[in-house]
């Protein structure tokens, strides 16, 4: 009889989740009801599989509003109708618009207009498929209004909303969170009547006892209505089913695919080959999987034609079919990937494609999917109230002062110290937290379906400007909707770039390699030295601080061994504990055999019994535990996200437990394992997704090592990387270029190079405006070079606060005149009301003045730079007021292993961590002296003592220790140098200590 219900995807509006709903349903003994959430459809599929579950017949429809205020409902017939519904839905969404008075005549969808707006707007007429909604309030009114002559019209329209009086304090609470005042100030209007509750069957037919024929036009109306969607385990992949248009082509035209890529990937095809090709065919086939995979190889075949670059990851790297097709560069024969990651007969979904796309061929990738197939859409996604937001929206809410609220998000108080309204903000928190916020978008999930995407779904329009559902993607697997992962990443635009700047900047050595050549690269002694010393800096994956530990200590100089530390160093190995552990099964021979299970160690043996890869979760869960394919998959997909919760989830931990148990395996062995898959496999990366990011990691370390300083340059304009740009101009320097700031006639945007010559870009200059480079470059390249700061002025618009910021950064470098006396020849040249929207039409006439002779130093220099750029290119030691006492770096860590040492470091980058016992730690990376690199870690007692104060140079005291051959420092003291106050304010007497900080 409730035709009328919300849950929390009403956002800021509903307070119960559909299983909340369904829960309450089966609490009060309704047999069926109506989910008809506001503008909105987020529940609606996970509320039809659930339903049976409650005994619980599920029908749906959609609260049309605007904003709180209610035109009508729409309840969906059937399937066709709830597609309706949709449609109508989604055009509103996109186009902003607000709902008629009127509901447009639907054919499989009924509308039930509330009693007050047939009352407000006099409506007399209505279609046999609209209907007037009355809910136990309006009762008392019926009788006295010519409404109670439509009696074949009226049905039931008690809405649900809440459950107690509770969730109408949190609804009122998140009714001021979306309208942005005092919980005081909330208009009534804005809020739900308290009583919109769900009452026992009983209680509600008593309620309309006197109207027995609206209980009997709502039972009929519900019955009349009818919603099915497949979630069972077989069901058929809803994503557009053929690609040619009917299944035997498509299977002609994958074997054909996979025959022209034979000699292209192999020049030796041999029985194994052969072998795992029919049986993956035989696979995608059985299971329905051929369209994805012919989708797939149509949008990076586009890729390709376009010249863009692209990696293929996820666990359909493990396939040769996708390694024919060139979805991946990841060969599964030579790096033996496990089969029944990819695909196996229990899985129902197929496998997972991460196609990652520069950052700048990103947008064109998905216009051309969204231009190419008919029914596409991008995957939803939830925000939810997180903990410290809700906190600080309810201290808003609750009127609290702004410091009351940072206690409250800092956690550092007692609850005595409380007073009522904080103990209400920290109450309700706990409730609404958790709750979705607002809609957002899947970071690269698009679907391609068979059916319109508003069969399953109303989609909304984001900024991006594409048709979005409202649900998020484990919903969309239920369904059986298969995302393709369309991902940017700016490593690829990284090596796309250093071919360019190759390409200007030394064109005959672009022709000499193929970047697509991992093979060459795998096997070159200079990619794999630098990768044995861990020189990456800049490449992609392997230069974090973490990483470059980990390559020295696993003394790793080959692919395949670049493939396992990509794993390794993810959380969950190290959570474990095992990341240790394999290190000292890597270096000591006959350890694995010692500590490892037998059963771990047959099933893992390249890895020493450790699980490194997320297969190794498959294997583990099949071959120790006697789960079958498909359990095991379930256990993988449930170690992260929404799924661990799930009741699948639960029965295959139970399951895993009990089959070691009858296998006599000790608990404390089963445990331990459990504890291993539970604590890795949520970080884990399948061993295909780990080779395609190796495949990456070569191809920026071979660009590293030929082409160094076009590397850097594209490095630096593409956002850099784990490091601030100021440190990758220093490996640049390091590298051998020569850097010069900003120049008016060399400089562009970005960084560029001119043989050895690295100019930086005018994007570093922050407060530049864009308009103002734009009009540089454009009038230079019309017009060639400027001549002198006049003939700047003349051809380029521009006002004395962005001139000034050119001159002093010393742009105009080139006029061989001082840049102080080119600041007074600017301010007589123009003034603060110099008109800037168009150039002069005449040269302005020179005048004749005499400027003071005046100079600018190095030391000047460098705070200007450190002012407009942010860093210095000088180095930051000749800026100490007193330098440094002992020339000690990197060099010399060797010399004083096991002794203490004295050490000046330039600060890079500072992780905090924390130990078991919550304590904070530090591990800081800092360039010495001499330009290179040295890491240095701060155990709780001494990170508590001296703390990091910003950038800067710091001067250590420590010991030097080495784990696995790995040098670093274990400091004891630590001192911040000051560095020389800055010359240009000397005289201005601010201070009269010799020093200042810079942090």
């Amino acid at each position: 009889m409730y035709i009328n219900c919300h849950t929390y995807y009403s956002l800021r509006f509903g307070t119960l989740s559909e299983l909340e709903l369904l829960q309450l349903a089966q609490e009060n003994h309704v047999g069926q009801l109506v989910l008809t959430d506001i503008n909105n459809t987020s529940a609606c599929l996970n509320f039809v599989r659930k339903a049976q579950d409650y005994g619980v017949k599920p029908i749906l429809g959609i609260d049309f509003r605007n904003g709180v205020d209610q035109c009508y409902v729409g309840i969906a017939k059937n399937n066709e109708g709830y597609q309706e519904l949709n449609n109508f839905l989604s055009e509103h969404l996109h186009q902003e618009k607000k709902f008629a008075p009127k509901a447009p005549f639907f054919k499989n969808a009924y509308v039930v207009y509330p009693f007050e707006k047939v009352l407000l707007n006099e409506q007399k007429t209505f279609f046999e498929h609209e209907f007037i909604g009355i809910s136990i309030a309006d009762l008392r009114r019926l009788p006295f209004s010519k409404i109670i002559e439509l009696k074949d019209r009226l049905v039931v329209q008690q809405p649900v909303t809440f459950r107690n009086k509770r969730d109408f304090n949190a609804h009122r609470l998140l009714r001021a969170i979306d309208k942005n005042v005092l919980l005081s100030k909330l208009p009534q209007i804005e809020e739900a009547r308290p009583e919109e509750k769900m009452f026992p069957m009983q209680n509600l037919a008593a309620a309309f006892s006197e109207y027995s024929f609206i209980l009997e036009n709502t039972e009929r109306l519900l019955r009349s209505c009818s919603i099915h969607f497949d979630f069972s385990e077989g069901r058929k992949p809803q994503n557009l089913e053929t690609y040619l248009g009917d299944t035997a082509s498509d299977e002609v035209m994958l074997e054909q695919l996979c025959q022209e890529g034979l000699p292209y990937r192999y020049e030796e095809v041999d029985e194994v080959i052969l072998e795992r090709l029919q049986k993956e065919l035989g696979l995608i086939k059985k299971m329905g999987f051929v369209s994805y995979f012919l989708i797939n190889w149509d949008i990076v075949s586009y890729a390709r034609k376009q010249g863009f670059f692209y990696v293929g990851r996820g666990s359909g790297a493990n396939s040769i079919v996708a390694y024919l097709l060139r979805i991946t560069d990841v060969d599964p024969i030579e790096l033996d990937l496990y089969f029944e990651r990819f695909i196996n007969l229990y899985r129902v979904n197929p496998p997972d494609f991460d196609i990652d796309f520069s950052w700048k061929d990103r947008e064109a990738v998905t216009q051309y999917i969204f231009d190419r197939f008919p029914h596409v859409s991008l995957l939803g996604t939830y925000v939810t109230f997180q903990v410290k937001g809700v906190i600080r929206e309810l201290g808003k809410v609750f009127g609290l002062p702004k410091e009351e609220i940072d206690v409250l998000c800092d956690g550092k108080y007692h609850p005595s110290q409380l007073d009522e309204m904080s103990l209400l903000v920290l109450k309700y928190g706990e409730l609404i937290k958790g709750m979705p916020n607002y809609l957002s978008i899947h970071a690269g999930g698009i679907l391609i379906t068979e059916r319109p995407i508003h069969y399953f779904s109303a989609t909304h329009l984001p900024p991006k400007g594409y048709p979005t559902t409202q649900f998020d993607m484990v919903i969309a697997e239920d369904v059986g909707l298969f995302k393709f992962d369309i991902l940017s990443q700016r490593g690829l635009a990284k090596i796309e770039e250093t071919l360019q700047v190759l390409a200007y900047n030394q064109p005959e050595q672009g022709e000499t390699f193929d970047i697509h050549d991992i093979k060459r690269f795998k096997t070159d002694p200079v990619v794999n030295a630098l990768v044995k010393s861990a020189q990456c800096m800049g490449c992609f994956y392997v230069e974090s601080p973490a990483m470059r530990m980990l390559l020295k200590k696993l003394e790793v100089d080959t692919y395949l061994g670049l493939v396992a530390a990509s794993s390794i160093i993810r959380p969950g190995v190290s959570k474990s504990g095992m990341m240790r552990e394999y290190i000292l099964r890597h270096r000591e021979k006959g350890r694995a055999e010692e500590r490892a299970h037998p059963v771990m160690l047959q099933i893992m043996p390249e890895t020493y019994g450790v699980m490194v890869y997320q297969e190794d979760v498959i294997k583990v869960a099949h071959y120790f535990a006697d789960l079958d394919l498909g359990e095991a998959d379930v256990l993988r997909r449930g170690m992260s996200g929404k799924f661990r919760s799930r009741e699948e989830f639960q029965k295959v931990k139970d399951k895993f437990v009990d089959n070691c148990r009858k296998k006599g395996y000790a608990d404390t062995l089963i445990f331990e394992i459990w504890d291993q898959v539970a604590s890795f496999a949520g970080y884990a990366f399948a061993k295909g997704h780990s080779a395609s990011y190796a495949v990456e990691s070569y191809q920026t370390l071979f660009l590293r090592a030929y082409f160094p300083l076009e590397y850097m340059v594209a490095v630096l304009n593409n956002g850099g990387g784990f490091y601030s740009a100021e440190f990758y101009i220093h490996e640049a320097q390091m590298l051998g270029a020569r850097i010069h700031p900003p120049c008016i006639n060399k400089s562009m945007a970005a960084n560029c190079i001119y043989g050895k010559d690295l100019y930086l870009g005018y994007m570093y200059l922050r407060e530049l405006e864009a308009r103002v480079m734009e009009r540089i470059l454009k009038e230079r390249k019309a017009n060639g070079l400027f001549l002198s700061l006049a003939d700047f002025v003349d051809r380029v618009p521009i006002s004395i606060e962005q001139l000034s910021i050119l001159i002093r950064i010393d742009a105009f470098r080139f006029t061989k005149v001082n840049k102080h006396e080119l600041l007074w020849e600017a301010h007589l040249f123009l003034s603060k009301s110099t008109k800037l929207d168009h150039p002069k039409l005449f040269p302005a006439k020179p005048q004749h003045f005499t400027i003071p002779k005046l100079h600018s130093t190095d030391l000047e220099m460098a705070f200007t730079q450190l002012e407009l750029l942010g860093f210095s290119l000088c180095s930051p030691f000749d800026i100490l007021v007193d330098p440094p006492k002992n020339a000690n770096g990197k060099r010399d860590l060797e010399t004083y292993l096991d002794k203490y040492i004295d050490i000046y470091g330039y600060l890079v980058t500072v992780k905090n961590t924390k130990t078991h016992k919550g304590t904070r730690m530090n591990f800081a990376t800092l360039v010495d002296q001499h330009g290179e690199v040295f890491d240095t870690v701060l155990f709780p007692p001494i990170a508590a003592q001296y703390p990091f104060r910003g950038r800067g140079i710091y001067r250590f005291y420590g010991k030097v220790v080495s784990e696995f051959g790995f040098l670093s420092i274990e400091v004891l003291k630590m001192q911040k140098q000051d560095y020389i106050q800055d010359p240009r304010y000397a005289d201005m007497k601010t201070s009269k200590k010799p020093g200042v900080s810079v942090k």
